[in-house]
């Protein structure tokens, strides 16, 4: 891939301190039925007090620079019809697995697996939040709140106050089998906010996949906390209508000795953002954050906005961020990531990578890596790239007979490579690729 260099705005930073559009904010809790009761009570109030103070984002704030906030803001989102069959098979319908269904963000207990499994405990927070005392109690809106310093977040904040439904994961021991959580679509306009929280005690394992449509709007927030030795493997491959509004936050605690792997494909979507914040906490801990995103602008807008804040305070850890972007006919991506190394996490070993495709000279990737550093015992490097396809290795293709329309296939397959091999299970992997081979070959014409 023939690289130039990255294309970076202005990042001077904002004064923020007073509250943003009070009237949004109030016009968008309005619109909303908030829960009350149950064992997230308290951290909902506590959430909602934290949201009044520090108001939604303008489009000035710091980290919301390229990306424009106000969709999220709004009351209701505008309609979306529901798109008729996908012309791609469902993702890992082949693998033994559990099952949760969700119909705009409510559980299906009907269209859903028993939610007995071996090594697991499975409620949904609907369900759960009618108990005064339960394990999640302790949790639920804690990791979100934690997280919040030293960038705000006010949508994750949202998110806890008015969540409705999602799952509450307790893993014991090693799951006997991937949990796998469908989304589908009934309501053309659904709002959809959900709320997962996972407790990994030490030594658990569990694979947690998650695919399928999520509303005309959506609003996620995953809470990870992973025990000593605890092992976590979330991959999600949402389906985004080509109208669709999206954020989703994941916070994460990683203690000593434990191992977490994200990886999110994403296609289409007028405007997605996705959110990490990783703190690793113990010694000789791991977190890998990765993406492939296939964006084309050819039916409407196209954005998407990767932003990555991970926080190493212990020794001998490692964090990798590996995000590739492919976009063509006007879309636009962008990646803010950032490593913070604070005082006495030595021998840190971390790594950031993000690189755009760009497959027409309309599209666009805006780029902001950082490193803070205050430890002097380190391995640590970002970098940014943004290319077109590479001649020389179009020209040996097409020399060999292959049609131009494969060969870009096969150099963007090979470009998302890093990506991919971020995911450790080598079936899951050739179902991605598979999903991103048909999704390549069926716009290589357009």
């Amino acid at each position: 891939m023939a690289e130039s260099a990255v294309q970076i705005k202005d990042v001077t930073p904002q004064v923020s301190g007073a509250p943003k559009a009070p009237d949004a904010l109030s016009a968008r809790l309005e619109a909303l039925d908030l829960p009350k009761g149950g064992f997230s009570a308290q951290a909902r109030a506590d959430a909602l007090a934290r949201l009044r103070e520090m108001g939604l984002p303008g489009p000035r704030d710091e980290y919301w620079r390229y990306t424009d906030p106000r969709p999220f803001s709004a009351p209701v989102p505008q309609a979306i019809p529901i798109e008729g069959k996908s012309p791609d098979s469902p993702l890992f319908t082949d693998l033994d697995r559990l099952t949760l269904v969700f119909v705009d963000g409510a559980f299906d207990e009907g269209a859903s697996d028993d939610l007995t499994l071996a090594g697991i405990e499975i409620d949904t927070l609907a369900q759960a939040d009618a108990e005064t005392d339960h394990w999640a109690r302790g949790l639920y809106g804690t990791l979100e709140a934690s997280g919040q310093k030293p960038v705000r977040r006010p949508f994750a904040t949202l998110n806890t106050a008015a969540a409705r439904d999602g799952v509450l994961i307790r893993v014991t021991g090693k799951a006997a089998k991937p949990v796998h959580i469908i989304h589908r679509r009934a309501d053309e306009a659904a709002d959809v906010m959900w709320h997962h929280v996972l407790r990994l005690e030490d030594g658990a394992e569990l694979t947690l996949l998650e695919t399928g449509m999520v509303g005309a709007r959506s609003n996620g927030v995953i809470e990870a906390d992973l025990a000593r030795g605890a092992r976590l493997h979330h991959i999600t491959a949402k389906r985004a209508g080509h109208q669709k509004l999206g954020i989703s936050h994941l916070f994460a605690r990683v203690a000593a000795e434990a191992q977490l792997k994200c990886f999110a494909l994403s296609v289409n979507g007028t405007l997605m953002r996705h959110e990490s914040v990783i703190d690793i906490v113990g010694d000789d801990a791991s977190a890998h954050i990765a993406a492939a995103v296939l964006g084309d602008g050819k039916v409407g807008p196209f954005h998407h906005d990767d932003t990555v804040f991970i926080t190493h305070a212990a020794e001998r850890c490692e964090s990798r961020q590996v995000f590739k972007k492919v976009l063509k006919n006007g879309a636009e991506g962008v990646f803010q990531g950032k490593i913070l190394v604070k005082q006495g996490a030595q021998k840190t070993d971390g790594y950031q990578i993000s690189q755009a495709l760009l497959l027409d000279e309309r599209s666009q990737f805006l780029a902001k890596p950082e490193l803070e550093i205050y430890a002097d015992d380190v391995k640590c490097s970002h970098g940014s790239t943004t290319g077109a396809i590479d001649e020389e290795a179009m020209f040996y293709l097409r020399s060999r007979g292959v049609p131009k329309e494969r060969a870009i296939v096969f150099l963007v397959l090979s470009f998302l490579a890093d990506a991919l091999e971020e995911i450790e299970d080598e079936v899951l992997r050739g179902q991605i690729n598979d999903r991103l081979e048909a999704w390549l070959t069926r716009r290589a014409n357009q």
